[in-house]
């Protein structure tokens, strides 16, 4: 049986996109992100925004499929790579969930464990205000 146990919530604050239209793979979109945090009792931080953000891409169908790339600081001065990827139907705008599966890399030995750590992720957008529950899959 999977379960679901809670890693936190990251909240981005985004700046407008970059928007590149009618590429051969289909709209795209770069969201740079302007501040984060990662909120969550295993882990904690701030999202470096100089190293993050979402080159999202919207198909013919509005389908739209991210491709996330973060520097997470976590709050005692650990570098946690994060990557995700992930859809949302943008068909009738984007007000609709965002499903992603992120993914984390790191050396240091205090958090070595989310190298391990599968994790699948809820989000909302609010104007440019993102932000993700964040749980492992177990």
């Amino acid at each position: 049986m999977m379960e679901l146990v809670p890693l936190g919530v990251m909240t981005a604050q985004l700046r407008k996109p970059l928007r590149f239209p009618k590429t051969p793979a289909g709209d795209r979109l770069v969201y740079e992100v302007e501040s984060g945090t990662f909120s969550g009792d295993r882990l904690s931080g701030v999202l470096h925004g100089s190293s993050s953000a979402d080159w999202l891409t919207i198909g013919p169908d509005g389908t739209a499929t991210l491709d996330v790339r973060s520097v997470l600081r976590t709050h005692d001065d650990a570098l946690v790579y994060l990557h995700y990827s992930g859809r949302v139907d943008v068909s009738n705008g984007f007000g609709a969930p965002l499903y992603a599966a992120p993914l984390f890399e790191t050396g240091d030995d205090r958090y070595r464990w989310l190298n391990r750590v599968q994790a699948v992720a809820k989000g909302v957008m609010d104007g440019l205000v993102l932000t993700y529950e964040v749980c492992e899959v177990r």
